[in-house]
């Protein structure tokens, strides 16, 4: 008696349908899977029959989920709601046990898991590996590894660069350098929002042997969702140079940044640049450029290939640089 009963437990739980999210689109099309994230006009909606689908907001009549989702309806305040019950085009209910509340569509600004302490806490970012080996009549070994990476809670946003290179050429070093970035973002609507950053490179040969910058100033969000993101910011930088020789510069700039990231082909695939031009107010340089440029390829979730281009280039100064960088390496991304 007591095996039978197993028995029908068992055949019970295999025949119930794995909980799963709906949406109801405008055009009266019916979809399910599994609601990951809401932003920037985009639902990332994760199938088990085409991947990762991006809808148009816009486009979205209705939803349900058996999940506990955090919905924001402005950039600081969220409601951790227990379910979402459909409602008529355009609506959707917050269940939230007594008591339930209807809101508009066009009123949610953010959908996502809520994250233990830290509600609305996003963290993203990549690891990338680079090694190159060239044996012929002059040997090279080259190691490169870069980390980026970015956190964003209410009107805050932490960024963060570092990058190591180191280069042999017949057992001797012909390239040893390491650069650090730290830039904090404020916030003021759903677009602008004011960076104070502090950026420090350092260079075991080169005749310029360390920069050091902080700077301050308005920046832009064109978007930010999980198809991508592209801002740019104007910075008034003050920066300090030490040369090899032991002499110092000191001057003020303006520097124009950019980062962009763009997913194509069910986010496979991610294109990529970041940097900044820079013009300093004194003659000791005409002109400063540190950019990369690249493409990532995701094989998993987390691991991808990638191949980039950076450049690193003072122009004008006592100790001018000129340096352009290839690689092709491996990464692991969050």
């Amino acid at each position: 008696m007591f095996s039978r009963t197993l028995l029908c437990l068992a055949l019970s739980l295999t025949a119930a349908p794995l909980l799963a999210d709906t949406v109801w689109l405008k055009n009266g099309d019916r979809l399910s899977g599994q609601i990951k994230f809401f932003d920037g006009g985009k639902l990332l909606l994760q199938t088990d029959y085409g991947g990762a689908i991006a809808l148009d907001w816009r486009k979205v009549a209705t939803l349900e989920s058996d999940r506990e989702l955090l919905i924001k309806e402005d950039a600081q305040v969220g409601e951790r709601a227990k379910s979402l019950h459909a409602a008529e085009p355009g609506k959707v209910v917050l269940a939230n046990g007594e008591a339930p509340r209807t809101i508009e569509l066009a009123s949610i600004r953010q959908i996502m898991k809520p994250k233990p302490l830290v509600e609305d806490w996003t963290w993203r970012g990549n690891i990338d590996a680079a090694l190159d080996y060239k044996r012929a009549e002059s040997d090279t070994d080259d190691y490169d590894v870069d980390l980026k990476t970015q956190a964003r809670h209410g009107l805050w946003r932490h960024n963060g660069e570092a990058g190591y290179n180191r280069e042999y050429q017949d057992g001797v070093v012909a390239t040893d350098n390491w650069n650090a970035e730290y830039a904090l973002d404020r916030f003021l609507d759903e677009h602008w929002f004011w960076q104070g950053r502090l950026e420090y490179k350092h260079d075991q040969l080169e005749e310029l042997a360390r920069q050091r910058t902080v700077g301050s100033g308005p920046g832009y969000q064109f978007w930010d969702n999980q198809l991508g993101a592209f801002s740019v910011a104007g910075l008034l930088n003050r920066s300090d140079y030490r040369y090899a020789d032991g002499d110092e510069d000191d001057f003020y700039a303006l520097g124009a940044k950019w980062d962009y990231n763009r997913y194509l082909i069910g986010r496979s695939v991610e294109l990529f640049s970041s940097g900044e031009l820079g013009k300093p107010l004194t003659n000791v340089a005409e002109y400063t450029l540190d950019a990369e440029a690249g493409l990532r390829y995701k094989m998993t979730d987390w691991a991808s290939l990638n191949m980039k281009a950076e450049k690193d280039l003072v122009s004008g100064s006592q100790g001018d640089v000129d340096e352009t960088h290839y690689s092709l390496g491996f990464g692991v991304g969050w």
